[in-house]
């Protein structure tokens, strides 16, 4: 694509030339106007002069001796130092009305017969020279006066006109053009400052960009330029982490496979080697949990993608997910409830960041409960609330382990889990702009509730915060 000071630059000066054109065009129209008004003005005016001349009261003889001076004087005209040019290309002759030439100049044409139209006219004469000319007819002192002078003048005059205009105009163009190439590049030399920046910065290099002082026109460019350096450093953050996540996690699964697999190929009896079988099969079970948690980890890193924020029902939303989790559960002799008022419960949430909020707590909870144990779902409202609670049987939470709930890989020495459970809750809790919250019941067991506010903006990023209950 051409350059933007070469666009600029093409529009710029094509519009001048094309306006200069235009504007050379109209002066020379009215500059041949006006000059033809002002000659002509002159021809009428040499005539009303001679004819003032000649109505000067005189006897026959005067008059005869003022026409011979005339004549004499006018036929001396030529372009000496005293003289002009222009003399011999303008004439005058004064007839009477009977055709007889009473004065006249050298120059004059001839005419095979006096003209008898009166004012303004063009003429050709025999030679073929073409006039503009003026007759005043006097008929009280019967008296014909021509007064004209050859076009050549004035196409002289107008070529000398043009010239001297249109000379500097080019001359004027040549140099505004080169004022503009330079004054357009010192205009756009932030940016190719800019530009010399970028290419000069190192393939990897993910620095934000310090460019000052700045047009008001590029800060916003740089900003962006900015942002994106840096989601792009948070991007490689979260391969990063999930990269030494999964091979810290991965080394030990992986290990204890090995080991199985060496021990079925040891076994020397076909109980050891079923036995082994088993342990296989539940160490590629508890490896495909692990990689999965991490896959769903991974996936809700904070601003990894934007949430899907559409209002839905969630009492549909919950019912949906634990008809999904309902046959796992009766396959591992527990039972499931679902305690909800039957009446909608509008929000504007993510439903797939719900789902697997509530299949991760359902999972940490069937992993505690004891065998034909009861796992109760309860869903309310209260103070702008909607709470999302899952109770197990099991044996609930030592204050120990409080502070570490959250954290990734503390599985509180569970066999079965990966320790990734809560952190995607609480990732998905802060996501949607709530809390997770972990309470023993007095009973015996663990409540986790989910709280989400009842209504959702829809920036995450601009949530009006809220009171919410301590994490655990």
């Amino acid at each position: 694509m051409t350059s933007i000071r070469r666009r600029t630059l093409t529009l710029i000066i094509g519009l001048m030339l094309v306006g200069l054109a235009v504007i050379s065009l109209l002066n020379l129209h009215d500059s041949n106007h006006e000059i033809a008004e002002v000659y002509d003005a002159q021809l009428a005016q040499n005539a009303r002069l001679l004819q003032g001349v000649m109505r000067m009261p005189m006897a026959s003889k005067e008059h005869a001796d003022l026409y011979q001076a005339f004549n004499k004087a006018l036929g001396e005209a030529e372009p000496r130092v005293d003289g002009h040019p222009y003399e011999t290309k303008m004439a005058f002759q004064v007839w009477t009305l009977n055709g007889e030439v009473l004065v006249h100049t050298a120059s004059a044409p001839s005419f095979s017969a006096p003209p008898s139209t009166p004012g303004f006219s063009d003429v050709v004469d025999l030679n073929n020279r073409h006039w503009r000319a003026f007759l005043l007819v006097d008929k009280q002192n019967g008296l014909r006066i021509w007064v004209g002078e050859r076009d050549d003048v004035r196409s002289d005059l107008v070529d000398r006109i043009v010239r001297h205009t249109l000379g500097p105009n080019v001359l004027g163009s040549l140099i505004l053009a080169a004022m503009i190439w330079l004054a357009i590049g010192w205009g756009l030399k932030p940016l190719e400052d800019m530009a010399a920046t970028l290419r000069a910065r190192h393939s990897g290099s993910l620095e934000p960009l310090q460019l000052t002082p700045l047009p008001s026109e590029l800060e916003p460019m740089q900003a962006a330029l900015n942002r994106m350096l840096a989601q792009i450093q948070e991007v490689m953050g979260r391969e990063r982490r999930f990269i030494a996540d999964a091979a810290h996690e991965m080394r030990t699964p992986l290990a204890v496979l090995r080991v199985h697999a060496q021990n079925l190929l040891e076994a020397g009896t076909e109980q050891e080697r079923r036995e082994s079988l088993e342990f296989l099969i539940a160490g590629v079970d508890r490896t495909s949990r692990l990689v999965n948690q991490l896959l769903t980890m991974a996936r809700l890193e904070p601003k990894a993608i934007a949430p899907v924020q559409q209002r839905i029902d969630l009492a549909a939303t919950v019912r949906d997910s634990l008809v999904q989790l309902t046959p796992w559960l009766l396959s591992k002799n527990l039972e499931l409830a679902f305690d909800v008022t039957d009446r909608p419960f509008e929000v504007v949430a993510d439903a797939a960041a719900i789902d697997i909020a509530l299949n991760n707590l359902i999972s940490n909870a069937a992993n505690f409960s004891p065998e034909h144990g009861v796992i109760t779902v309860q869903l309310s409202q209260a103070d702008g609330f909607y709470s999302l609670s899952v109770e197990d049987q099991g044996p609930g939470i030592d204050e120990a382990d409080r502070g570490r709930l959250f954290e990734r890989f503390y599985s509180r020495g569970n066999a079965h889990g990966a320790g990734l459970g809560l952190t995607i809750v609480n990732t998905i809790a802060t996501r949607l702009g709530g809390r997770i919250t972990l309470a023993n019941r007095p009973e015996g067991g663990l409540r986790a509730t989910l709280s989400i506010p009842d209504s959702q903006p829809r920036d995450p990023l601009q949530r009006t915060t809220r009171e919410l209950p301590p994490n655990v």
